[in-house]
């Protein structure tokens, strides 16, 4: 069957030429794509926070964070400077610091540990699902030992962890439980939105993010009271009123032209997530039954927002190299897992100890998303892809011999 799907795929993009490819640049994100059509709605936004002088907290961070939060279905939301600020601050507030242990995964940027780091707690690491890159609980529940303060599950690529058994696990430890929520902007689990099922969700709004500011910026959301407002004090000095410290905190303020910037975003947010859904369909769609090609996989009762498009493939540099050629952007997420990072090496950990991370971390390569990429932008991509992939490749990935792919010329 694979020799029939690829002349098929032949048929459709036409066969290789190494005189004369195609090339169309088709760039991995872009930016200017996104702003150029609100241009004169942002530089509105910005003159308003000029024009009231509101430039850190303020009456701007207030209204997104009321915002927010009603969009993540949680009572609070604390704007902060960082995604890691976010991830710092809420394991401070829920009282996580040296001696202590925090369960999360390797597959993901390195800022989920450094987060633990710096509060002095020790990072455990536990492998992921083999389909949805997400935590598996059946490690996680492994991993719990007298020390765990909390765990930290990943929503990686724009899907939330599968939380429920990890809410099991920790209720039944008494364990709190923090989502990094930083890919997953509107996601949802069995209806429930992504930060609303742990203690806190945090959130980065780092340009490129499906929620993206103008520079840094992120958020942590809550249905607690007390946490939310244990946050607002550690993201202002340790404040509780004006130059009364209570205790240590750090400046993680959000400023007021990021907010006034995320609160005219979010207004399209769904609908942006809605278009990366359709492009991902159409990925999915022309990229299936190709061989040497292991594409994502969305679970049964989850909405993935596809922040990342990652497709799997041996041989990754030759296919970058390839995409290259051909003018198609790319990037890697993540090509060394954080448990293997030189600044972890004194937990000792070696390779074999997180398989299908490293096994991902080898092969994952994310292809161009981003709302308002055209059709012919995707069948570029695709027809990049396909040309790539060779009959004899086609026989290989049968046969078990050899790698899927060739080397192009």
């Amino acid at each position: 069957m694979i020799l029939p799907l690829l002349s098929l795929h032949v048929a459709r993009y036409g066969h290789r030429n190494p005189s004369r490819p195609k090339v169309m640049n088709v760039p991995y994100v872009d930016l200017n794509a996104q702003h150029s059509p609100i241009r004169d709605e942002l530089l509105h936004a910005i003159g308003e926070v000029i024009d009231a002088s509101a430039f850190s907290g303020g009456s701007f961070v207030r209204n997104f964070e009321e915002r927010f939060a009603t969009h993540c279905g949680t009572s609070h939301a604390v704007g902060v400077a960082s995604g890691t600020d976010a991830l710092w601050l809420a394991l401070s507030a829920l009282g996580v610091g040296p001696g202590d242990e925090v369960i999360t995964v390797p597959m993901t940027f390195f800022a989920t540990a450094e987060a633990i780091s710096r509060t002095g707690a020790t990072p455990v690491f536990v492998d992921i699902e083999e389909t949805t890159y997400t935590m598996k609980p059946v490690e996680l529940a492994r991993a719990i030992s007298p020390r765990t303060k909390a765990i930290l599950p990943v929503h990686l690529f724009g899907q939330m962890a599968d939380m429920n058994p990890i809410l099991e696990i920790a209720r039944k430890h008494r364990i709190a439980v923090v989502e990094d929520a930083s890919q997953a902007h509107g996601a949802s689990y069995h209806g429930s939105h992504a930060g609303s099922m742990g203690h806190a969700g945090c959130f980065s709004f780092y340009p490129g993010k499906n929620l993206g500011a103008l520079g840094e910026a992120g958020a942590v959301v809550t249905g607690d009271p007390e946490l939310a407002e244990r946050i607002r004090e550690l993201r202002d000095h340790g404040q509780i009123t004006k130059h009364h410290h209570a205790f240590i905190g750090w400046n993680a303020r959000m400023d007021g032209i990021h907010a006034a910037v995320l609160m005219l975003k979010l207004r399209d947010l769904e609908l942006n997530n809605r278009r990366r859904r359709k492009h991902a369909a159409l990925y999915s769609r022309e990229l299936q039954g190709m061989p040497g090609v292991k594409l994502p996989h969305t679970a049964p009762g989850r909405t993935h927002v596809h922040h990342i498009y990652a497709i799997r493939v041996a041989c990754r540099d030759a296919f970058a190299s390839h995409l290259k050629s051909r003018g198609i952007g790319y990037a890697i997420h993540y090509p060394t897992p954080v448990h293997l990072q030189p600044a972890y090496s004194h937990l000792g950990l070696k390779r074999g100890s997180c398989p299908v991370s490293e096994r991902c971390a080898d092969e994952f390569i994310s292809l161009p998303m981003f709302p308002e990429l055209s059709s012919a932008s995707l069948k570029a991509v695709v027809r990049a892809i396909a040309e790539f992939v060779t009959p004899e490749a086609a026989i290989s990935s049968v046969t078990g011999h050899r790698s899927p792919y060739h080397t192009p010329r």
